[in-house]
This record gives C-alpha cells, sequence and structure tokens, in this order.
C-alpha cells in the first residue's frame, strides 16, 4: 500500500491564503498575481455559478469582469472581520456580474418580487428573480449577436461558391426526401477530409470520388448542387447555431 500524499490542513491553508492578502494588500504584486493565478478555477467556478452557464477563461467576457471582481475583492477585503475571503470575493463576484447584465438590459424591467429577496455576505439584498432575468435577457443579447455574427461569416462564404442567402433559400428542396437525401451528401463530405479539401479549393462538389459513397444519382445530386454545398461548408466550419437548424 502506498503512502498517501500529504494534505495541508485547511487552518494551513487559511493562513497561506491570509498572508497572500496582506502581502498583496501592501503593494506586493508578486502577491497579488499568485493570488490571480492560483485562484482562476475558482473565479470561473463562481462566474459559472452567476450566470448558470459553463464561464470560458479568454473567451468570455464575464469571466473577465469576474476576476477583476476578484482583484476588487483583494482590496477591499477586511481582515479583521473574521469571515470567509472567499465567500467575500464570492458575493463581489456575483454583484460585479449582475451590474454587467443590468447594464445590458433594456431600460424597462418588471417589477421585482420581494419574496425571493436574501441578504449576501455583507447583508446586501439581492433579488435573485430580478438577477436570473437579468442573465436571461443578457444572454438573448448575446446569442443574437453571435447568431448574427455566424449568418454574416456564412453569407460572405457562401459568395465565394457563387451563392446567395435569397438563392439559397429558392434552393432548397421542397419535399422531406429529397432534403435528407441532400443533406446524407452533404455529411459524408463533412466526414470525409478529402472531400472537405477538394470542396474548399475547387469551389465545387468532387462528384466522382462522392458516387462511390453516397446512394443518390449524379443527376440528383447535379440537381442540388449548391444546396449541398451550402449544407456541408455549415457542417464543416464553426457555425454551431445554424447546425442546430439542419441536424
Amino acid at each position: 500500500m502506498g503512502i498517501l500524499p500529504f494534505r495541508r490542513k485547511k487552518s494551513e491553508e487559511t493562513s497561506d491564503l491570509n498572508q497572500l492578502l496582506m502581502k498583496a494588500r501592501s503593494g506586493d504584486e508578486e502577491a497579488r498575481n499568485q493570488l490571480l493565478r492560483e485562484y482562476i478555477p475558482f473565479v470561473a467556478k463562481s462566474a459559472s455559478q452567476a450566470t448558470g452557464r459553463y464561464i470560458r477563461r479568454g473567451q468570455d467576457d464575464e469571466f473577465s469582469i469576474a476576476l477583476a471582481a476578484f482583484n476588487e475583492a483583494i482590496e477591499r477585503y477586511d481582515l479583521d472581520r473574521g469571515t470567509s475571503f472567499l465567500g467575500f470575493a464570492d458575493t463581489v463576484i456575483k454583484r460585479r456580474l449582475i451590474d454587467y447584465f443590468r447594464s445590458k438590459q433594456a431600460k424597462q424591467r418588471d417589477v421585482p418580487f420581494s419574496d425571493f429577496e436574501v441578504e449576501d455576505e455583507e447583508e446586501n439584498v439581492i433579488n435573485y428573480v430580478e438577477v436570473q432575468k437579468s442573465v436571461e435577457e443578457h444572454q438573448k443579447l448575446v446569442e443574437g449577436d453571435a447568431r448574427r455574427d455566424e449568418i454574416q461569416h456564412f453569407t460572405e462564404l457562401l459568395m465565394q461558391f457563387e451563392i446567395s442567402m435569397e438563392e439559397l433559400v429558392d434552393l432548397s428542396p421542397k419535399h422531406q426526401d429529397a432534403r435528407e437525401n441532400a443533406m446524407e451528401v452533404a455529411k459524408v463530405i463533412a466526414a470525409n477530409q478529402e472531400f472537405c479539401d477538394y470542396l474548399m479549393t475547387k469551389r465545387s462538389l468532387p462528384l466522382k470520388a462522392l458516387m462511390n459513397h453516397v446512394k443518390v444519382s449524379r443527376k440528383t445530386i447535379e440537381r442540388q448542387r449548391k444546396y449541398i454545398i451550402a449544407v456541408s461548408l455549415i457542417l464543416i466550419g464553426d457555425f454551431e447555431m445554424l447546425q442546430d437548424y439542419i441536424m
């Protein structure tokens, strides 16, 4: 039986944390940076809990806001108060994210439900129904912006294949069976790197090679060529929201 790794007591960890906090508060930038580095997982977890979704470092604005709030907590924490620093930091992070969500909301808001008001670590009242509404409204704004960006990117990509969005609407197969057959061809292309390379370099379908991998006739593929290309591009590219419409 192997020797179990030594694990520091919680009191020792708290003592080390407090020492770093005191150094950071006194102007020791190395101590501050150490705190910010070591508690990145805590910051990400706190932000994720506040938003109700996974927050990614370097990709989501909420992480930057949460990290700035953690740094603010280092400045404001009262070591003599006897409360947990991490509990205090969690409160500051959530409050700053709430401020961020509210700033993104439309001006008109519903009357808050006082029955859902609770006190945080600093005895400030937070209405979690209002917070949830702020998060939902912010999420809608983020998704709307992302969807517009995807459509713009996809439109520009289609233009390289001499296909317009208006044309694509008209070319979409009217019958369910025809649509499913076209999508199956597109999935075969997206799953084959050689087909993908051919499509992106030649700006056309690898018809001859495709015939050995699909059951759809060449005539049908040629007739649905632009639609198949469009669906293939969605599957190949980074178009998560558009993929929801075709999968």
